[in-house]
């Protein structure tokens, strides 16, 4: 197993009670991820920072609440790849980050591709 560690302006912060924190670019958010088992938070004043939290609904789907001021969508980059990030109301933002080590096999593969390959 490979990990997508080579992210410059995207980072989980922290991870608790089924909830993660993460930073896209400048943006913090904090969303739900059932696969987080652990359940005290490492850095609780970090949790403060959040730009925005999306708090699910008992009844299914749900809405983010926004805490600061937050554009409605922004890029990052990852290497030569740019990405649009927008925070969806299913509390998806577009993007799976740990998708990166399988971008980075697919760029290895078309630099070293012989162009007999390609046709």
């Amino acid at each position: 197993m490979e990990l997508a560690n080579k992210w410059k302006e995207y980072e989980i912060i922290d991870m608790a009670n089924g909830e993660k924190l993460e930073r896209w670019g400048d943006v913090i958010l904090a969303r739900p991820d059932p696969q987080i088992i652990w359940k005290e938070k490492s850095f609780p004043n970090e949790w403060k920072k959040a730009n925005a939290i999306y708090n699910r609904s008992k009844t299914g789907g749900g809405s983010w609440e926004y805490k600061k001021q937050m554009p409605k969508a922004w890029q990052i980059k990852y290497n030569n790849l740019t990405f649009n990030i927008k925070p969806m109301g299913f509390k998806h933002t577009g993007l799976f980050p740990e998708q990166a080590v399988n971008w980075d096999w697919m760029i290895n593969k078309i630099k070293n591709c012989k162009d007999s390959q390609l046709r």
